[in-house]
């Protein structure tokens, strides 16, 4: 292990210029010369967040990684240290510490996730540094690198980095280590204690629903999981107190935070006993000189331009910014309706003036929030899903209408059509008392409030629907009528003539049956001959034109026989009353 002996320090191994990214030649040479497998753990996050303070303690050197302590970042480009692994025999520990993503100096994020990419896509642990908490900006953020890395590994060196199943995959991909530095929370959720790791499978966590807006939630979350099928988590408690931070190399554990040095300790043994050999594709174990290509490779296909410029981050921003807009104005609406409308609506101009309102608003809410949304695409998008929810509003009110006006119709018109069947109107004189008592319900039913625009329908096929009952009590009125004063005349008693009203009411009554029972037959009978002629329009045969005419040929025939065998039984039955009435005469 010769090349071991030389690095008692660091390296840098990419340099991180104003210009391309530039790979330091002495430490290609160091890895070239590595014919042990390697263990490479990366650490990324946000500069001046104690990542070099970690590295240095994987190394066991308190000094090594430049530790700064100030607000201007130390580290630049990405920096190397091959150390013996402690606990795998004939293999060797390369520790990558990168940049501080986020330099106000620097000020360039394309730079940034460059970086970040290199380090996750050499590691086969990548350490992910954030401060105090895990929230959605460092989600989106290990997201975002994590689609890159997936973009530059598939467009260079395909054979080198294919992915043949599900194992090679999980082989290749690295564990992720996410560190909270300088934790104050509580690890609690819905009133019970947590460890670290439930936290962040908390936090990663996707949630249930298909609206837009969840899927922008989960889908940060599920590309994470996927493609780190390994995760941890370790908490740190602030090292020491503020004023000591910036003396933290010199510090010795006993100046520190006893809690902390645990944490730190735990990290460490977690890192040495877990992290894996760099695999490639095929399950071949890298060894330095298999390490040193993939940099070149890497490195050179950054500066060749195969990953986004920062263009098209701005057009991915305007991407989830819009589509964020869209939602939150689509959100905005539905809440003022919600507030506002009241089915069913007295009228669709009452409807209409609502919409135009929220949606109104809904507009105001995505321009304030939109971000170059330069050929109105989202917002077309937006007043389109509008108008849908426009047109479903309208259906749900019509639907509403109806089932306010049918819920009335019955309740109102429930003491008629009981009083039809207890044979209140079947006695002379009945028929104008069913109309009036018809009446006064109608003007009870119309002064009903919010029945919406189905009333006067839902109450016109009501009344359509009841007419025949309205002619049965007429017919029977007249009858009555007429066999009273006949009964009059010759003396016969009121008992006998209700109890003929009541079977001359029921023989009615049956007659109307039959007469509905016709009717229903002979819509029947319309639905098939006209779904047996669109048959027949669509296959275009003549000789189903034939069999159908004569089909509605022997219909009509016994549509006639049935009419005239009604009829016939209607002048038997009013013969037979005839008679009856004058044998009692």
């Amino acid at each position: 292990m010769a090349p071991l002996s030389h690095m008692p320090e660091p390296l840098c191994l990419i340099e991180n210029t104003n210009g391309p990214l530039l790979v330091n030649p002495e430490a290609l040479k160091i890895l070239s010369a590595i014919r042990q497998p390697v263990v490479v753990v990366a650490i990324v996050g946000l500069y001046r967040t104690g990542k070099s303070y970690l590295m240095n303690k994987l190394a066991g050197k308190n000094k090594g990684f430049s530790v700064g302590s100030t607000v201007q970042s130390h580290t630049k480009g990405i920096w190397m240290w091959c150390v013996p692994h402690p606990k795998k025999p004939n293999h060797t520990l390369v520790l990558l510490d990168t940049e501080g993503l986020g330099d106000v100096e620097k000020g360039d994020k394309t730079n940034d996730s460059h970086i970040s990419v290199l380090a996750l896509l050499l590691c086969s642990t990548f350490v992910y540094n954030t401060m105090n908490k895990i929230d959605q900006g460092a989600i989106d953020l290990l997201h975002y690198v994590t689609e890159l890395s997936h973009l530059l590994r598939i467009d260079t060196s395909p054979n080198l980095n294919r992915v043949d199943d599900a194992a090679d995959f999980v082989r290749i991909c690295p564990n992720l280590v996410w560190t909270l530095r300088d934790f104050y929370l509580g690890l609690e959720a819905n009133g019970q204690l947590i460890t670290a790791d439930e936290y962040l499978e908390n936090s990663l966590r996707p949630k249930q629903g298909t609206n837009q807006h969840l899927q922008n939630f989960n889908l940060p979350r599920l590309c994470i999981q996927k493609f780190f099928p390994v995760k941890k988590c370790f908490i740190f408690d602030l090292p020491t107190h503020q004023k000591k931070l910036a003396q933290l190399e010199t510090l010795h554990n006993d100046d520190l935070d006893p809690k902390f040095v645990q944490q730190v300790a735990e990290f460490c043994s977690y890192i040495f006993s877990h992290s894996k050999t760099k695999t490639l594709s095929g399950g071949i174990k890298a060894s330095g000189s298999h390490l040193e290509n993939l940099v070149q490779t890497y490195v050179n296909a950054i500066n060749s331009g195969d990953l986004p410029c920062m263009e098209s981050e701005v057009l991915t921003l305007a991407q989830i910014k819009n589509l964020a807009a869209v939602q939150k104005a689509i959100a905005h609406y539905d809440q003022k309706m919600g507030q506002k409308l009241q089915l069913p609506t007295e009228t669709f101009q009452e409807l209409l003036d609502l919409h135009r309102a929220s949606e109104k608003e809904a507009i105001e809410v995505f321009m304030k929030n939109s971000f170059k949304d330069e050929d109105q695409g989202y917002q077309k998008k937006l007043e389109m899903q509008l108008a849908a929810k426009q047109n479903d509003f309208h259906e749900r009110n019509l639907e509403a209408s109806q089932n306010r006006c049918s819920a009335l119709l019955q309740d109102i018109f429930h003491p008629l059509e009981e009083n039809v069947k207890q044979g209140v109107y079947s006695k002379p004189g009945g028929h104008c008392l069913f109309i009036q008592q018809r009446d006064e319900l109608k003007a009870k039913y119309n002064q009903e409030p919010r029945k919406g625009i189905q009333a006067e329908e839902a109450l016109q096929k009501y009344l359509e629907s009841k007419e025949s009952m309205s002619v049965t009590i007429l017919q029977t009125d007249l009858a009555l009528t007429a066999m009273e004063k006949e009964m009059e005349e010759v003396g016969i008693t009121e008992e006998f003539i209700k109890a003929e009203a009541q079977r001359l009411m029921e023989s009615l009554m049956q007659h109307q049956q039959m007469m509905e029972s016709r009717k229903i037959f002979h819509q029947e009978q319309v639905r098939l001959m006209e779904t047996n002629r669109v048959y027949q329009e669509a296959l275009q045969q003549r000789a189903m034109e034939r069999q159908l005419q004569e089909e509605v040929k022997k219909l009509k025939e016994k549509l006639q026989a049935e009419n005239r065998k009604l009829h016939d039984e209607l002048q038997n039955l009013l013969r037979n009353t005839h008679d009856d009435t004058c044998l009692l005469l």
